[in-house]
């Protein structure tokens, strides 16, 4: 019981702007026979649910594809008036399912899950990721993304049901 109690006291920092759910993460169905090539280029952020790690607005991803089949992912925002840009990797993990991604931002840190839960490679992009703690809770993110600034309202509601019908509690998202 200690163990669990110094687990939860370590996490609980890292976790405060989400809202942890008990059991283990769900595992949503991802885009068939995704394609990295053609995911390629500049996606919008048009909702989330909060992130610690997003304090910004006018967030928005570039994927530029390496030579070495990974991506170059550079995320800015604005904050406080000013610019602020994050550089990492994207990489496909598992090649039987290149839909999922992992993603980055240091050398030192393992990649986070980024799966394409559905995309049209030019307009909507839903991408999904998830931390599972020791099984007993995990914490998730969700976004929808556009290939511009704005989304139709059906758009953005489709993608809620999509994530809704993964198991993926949505009634916390924002627009961005």
């Amino acid at each position: 019981m200690k163990a669990l109690l110094v687990v939860l006291a370590l996490f609980l920092p890292i976790i405060n702007a989400q809202v942890p759910h008990w059991g283990p993460c769900p595992e949503p169905a991802t885009q068939p026979a995704f394609n990295l090539k053609k995911f390629m280029g500049r996606w919008f952020e048009i909702a989330k649910l909060p992130a610690q790690f997003e304090r910004g607005r006018c967030i928005q991803t570039n994927f530029t594809l390496k030579l070495d089949g990974t991506a170059n992912v550079v995320s800015s925002e604005i904050l406080k008036g000013e610019l602020k840009t994050i550089d990492g990797t994207a990489v496909v993990e598992d090649k039987r399912n290149p839909a999922k991604l992992g993603i980055s931002f240091s050398y030192i840190l393992p990649y986070t899950p980024y799966w394409i839960l559905s995309t049209d490679y030019e307009n909507s992009v839903l991408v999904y990721s998830c931390t599972d703690v020791l099984r007993l809770f995990h914490v998730d993110f969700a976004w929808i993304l556009g290939g511009t600034r704005s989304l139709p309202a059906a758009t953005i509601n489709h993608g809620k049901e999509v994530f809704t019908n993964n198991n993926i509690d949505v009634s916390r998202m924002i627009l961005s």
